[in-house]
């Protein structure tokens, strides 16, 4: 017999089919400009799958629609599902674990040789945790988690296709991890499937998240992370932005733990964390992402399907969307390019 599960996904799978031929990125230009593939699929993703919480049915389409795309750019690309959990609190203050089937995306591109690095996003939206998250409208199925993260996937997927028409010396992986809202526990069977060899080939993580609401792009390093790669990742990062005048910064340590990957800052992997956000404010731990006003109330757009949708960030936050993915890919592209190619290769 057919899980339930399994049936949604057929009848979503007949009902999407021909969004995946016939969408706002169905038509590439020849010579796109920078940035414009990242809000193409950033829209796209939040548009057709809201509500894509870890182990809905609209989850596992859009992990569907990643891995199709990615593997329509030459990778070599395939899904991982896995049981994750979550406690779960009642309004009497009952907690009780609940289960989801959760489905990543990991698509490989070998290089000359096998060490690699990871470009990274997650694209699953807030799963309410709690009668007051429900009660509050945190998440749930109208929620198209524009900032967070369609638009973490939509550079991740633009850097993907660029980088596939390069010939890289180090081998890449473009991962798109699923139940990070729950924990971040995609990024634990993450670790999980890789083998002691694999760890020890993964030269550096970037991670991207919510690139779109914060006042400016930050790059961090993990708190474990050495020296020699935060120089060669997140310095360079900054200095490519200061020379193309993007306003970009570092929190005032310079690593952040660890945007849902703590656990591959705790095995030593080293990272290199994206966000938009302003450590300046609030506690300075760059969970505020802009001045608390009206339309942000909260100075934050996580989570609110009233405020993290394209309707409403397109009204007060005109252009940003375009802007800040291009500002993304116009800093993240030189740098994979020398990362995994570097200089005397």
């Amino acid at each position: 017999m057919l899980s339930l599960r399994h049936v949604a996904r057929s009848a979503l799978l007949l009902t999407l089919s021909g969004l995946y031929a016939v969408s706002a990125v169905g038509h590439p230009l020849k010579n796109p400009p920078l940035g414009h593939m990242a809000e193409q699929q950033t829209r796209h993703i939040a548009t057709y799958f809201p509500g894509r919480m870890a182990g809905s049915p609209a989850e596992i389409i859009a992990a569907d629609y990643l891995n199709q795309t990615l593997n329509k750019m030459g990778y070599q690309s395939h899904l991982r599902a896995f049981e994750a959990r979550y406690l779960y609190t009642s309004q009497d203050g009952r907690q009780n674990w609940h289960s989801v089937h959760a489905t990543s995306v990991i698509a490989d591109r070998a290089g000359e040789v096998p060490q690699q690095i990871v470009v990274m996003a997650h694209f699953d939206t807030y799963l309410p945790q709690s009668d007051k998250d429900s009660d509050e409208n945190l998440g749930g199925l109208t929620l198209q988690g524009v900032d967070d993260n369609a638009s973490g996937v939509g550079a991740m997927l633009e850097l993907a296709q660029r980088m596939s028409q390069e010939s890289t010396h180090y081998s890449l992986r473009f991962v798109a991890l699923s139940a990070q809202e729950a924990g971040g526990q995609g990024a634990k069977d993450y670790l999980d499937s890789l083998t002691p060899e694999e760890k020890k080939r993964t030269l550096l993580v970037i991670n991207l998240n919510s690139l779109i609401v914060g006042d400016r792009l930050y790059f961090n390093s993990g708190v474990n992370t050495s020296s020699v790669v935060a120089k060669l990742s997140r310095d360079k990062a900054l200095s490519i932005a200061r020379r193309l005048g993007i306003d970009a910064a570092r929190s005032p340590s310079g690593t952040s733990c660890c945007e849902g990957l703590k656990a591959l800052d705790d095995q030593h992997i080293p990272l290199m964390l994206v966000s938009a956000s302003d450590w300046r404010l609030g506690k300075q731990d760059g969970q505020q992402q802009r001045p608390i006003s009206s339309h942000f109330p909260a100075g934050t757009s996580r989570f609110q399907g009233r405020i993290d949708n394209l309707q409403y960030l397109d009204r007060y936050l005109p252009g940003r969307i375009a802007r800040r993915e291009k500002d993304s890919v116009r800093i993240l592209l030189p740098l994979l390019k020398e990362l995994a190619t570097p200089e005397g290769r």
